[in-house]
Order: structure tokens, then sequence, then C-alpha cells
């Protein structure tokens, strides 16, 4: 069975599980899944120590993704990349070590948009922002207002452990070297690349992966409609569709 690594994106109080439980039981229904907890979020908060700026963070997650599939004794993977931190680490991973990715699924633009202009959430730590930072995640909030509450929950309680605010905001500090940030150069990538953007993301605009994609050699962009930037969690179905059947091709 082909191994697909699933790497989760990078909201305050992230971690895989969490990031692909709308997904990943049909999805290990064709691939056997390997989801780990990036440097700086979930059971790795204290991972990423000394890590500055976008580029270092995204170097460090490639060569953790490495030291895992040489610990499962795996050759070549396919990838699932989502948004800023899972999306950077996958373009990082690719332009770093080619033979070790077979096919590759980038969401949310993968970190190639705009920096945002504010460090999200941590200015004003509180429940009622954590659901507002998720809520924008989605398209529309009313349909999964369950979803959000818990989230809320699980998700502050794991952004304000020791250690958290500190590796996040890190994350969002200048590049020494902005020339070297994962996406920069794609069309130094031959993986063939399905770059998904919802079509009603609010957080970087179809632009944003329109762009990735043309650069990309072998890159194809497919908007999926009436998702929001989580596109796994407002169109789980055509995500797995989308997933499975270029990963399968």
């Amino acid at each position: 069975m082909n191994v697909l690594v699933l790497l989760h994106g990078g909201g305050p109080g992230v971690d895989a599980a969490s990031n692909w439980a709308p997904v990943r039981p049909r999805l290990e229904a064709g691939f056997r899944c390997l989801a780990p907890d990036l440097l700086g979020f979930g059971t790795r908060i204290a991972g990423g120590a000394g890590l500055r700026g976008p580029v270092a963070w995204a170097r460090a997650r490639a060569r953790q993704v490495l030291d895992l599939l040489d610990d499962h004794g795996l050759r070549r993977v396919h990838v699932v990349g989502n948004s800023a931190a899972g999306g950077a680490a996958a373009l990082a991973l690719m332009a770093e070590a080619p033979d070790r990715v077979e096919r590759a699924v980038l969401m949310g633009g993968a970190g190639t948009g705009p920096a945002p202009s504010t460090v999200p959430f941590y200015d004003e730590p509180t429940r009622e922002t954590m659901r507002a930072t998720l809520a924008r995640l989605v398209a529309d909030e009313r349909t999964h207002g369950d979803l959000l509450d818990d989230l809320a929950g699980t998700r502050l309680e794991r952004a304000l452990q020791p250690g958290a605010e500190a590796a996040f905001r890190s994350m969002f500090d200048p590049d020494p070297d902005p020339d070297h940030r994962p996406g920069v150069h794609p069309e130094r990538i031959e993986t063939p690349v399905l770059v998904l953007h919802g079509e009603r993301d609010r957080v970087n605009p179809v632009g944003v992966s329109a762009r990735l994609a043309e650069a990309l050699p072998h890159g194809r962009l497919e908007v999926v409609a009436g998702a929001g930037h989580w596109i796994h969690v407002d169109r789980p179905d055509e995500f797995c569709t989308a997933v499975t059947g270029f990963l399968s091709a």
C-alpha cells in the first residue's frame, strides 16, 4: 500500500490528529497514512527551539519528515501539505529531497502568500478569539458551529501550553534570507503537484495558488467550489476524491 504523509496546517493550537480527523479514515482506505505533529505544534512544541522565520521552520520540518521516513524505512512517499506549515514544509521537502516524494498535494497557497500583518490570536488569547480565528478558516461558520465550539476549547488549551506562544511567534519573524523561502523558486521542483484552493478562502485569494501552480513545472490548480481555507472540512468528499484521484494516477 502506498504511503501518504499528511502535514497539518499552522494555526495556533493545531495538532495532526484534529487537523486530519474529517478525512483521515477515508484516506486510509487507499493509503497507509502517517500524520506527525510538526515542530512547534502538538507534541512537538519544544522541538523547534531556536528557529526563527518561515524559512528555518519549513526546512526544519522537512528534515523532520525525512527522519520520519528513515525511521519507517520508507524510500518514497506521497505528501499532502496544508497551508503555511504543512504546505511550506512539503515545498521545502521537495526542493531538498526530490527523490523522496512521488506526488504532492498542496493546500491554501502552501505559505506562498503574503505574511499576515499581525501574529494571529496571541495578542488576545481567549476562547472567543480562538473561535473567531478558526471560523475564518471555513466558508460559513454556521455550517460547522459544533465543530468550531469543540475545537476552540481544545486548541486554546494547547495554544496556552508553556512554550507554545514563543514558538508560534518565532514562525513570523523576518527571514534573514527570504530568497530561500519555500515557494520562491517553485520552478526548480520537478515533482507532480496538485494545488488545491477553496473558492471561498478568506485567508488567501485563489490567485496565490494559481501563481504557485503556474510556476511549478508539473503543477495543476484545482479550485474547490464552496470551500474555504479548510477545504477538507468544508468539502471532505470533494477533497478526498481529488487527492486520491491525483495520487493514484
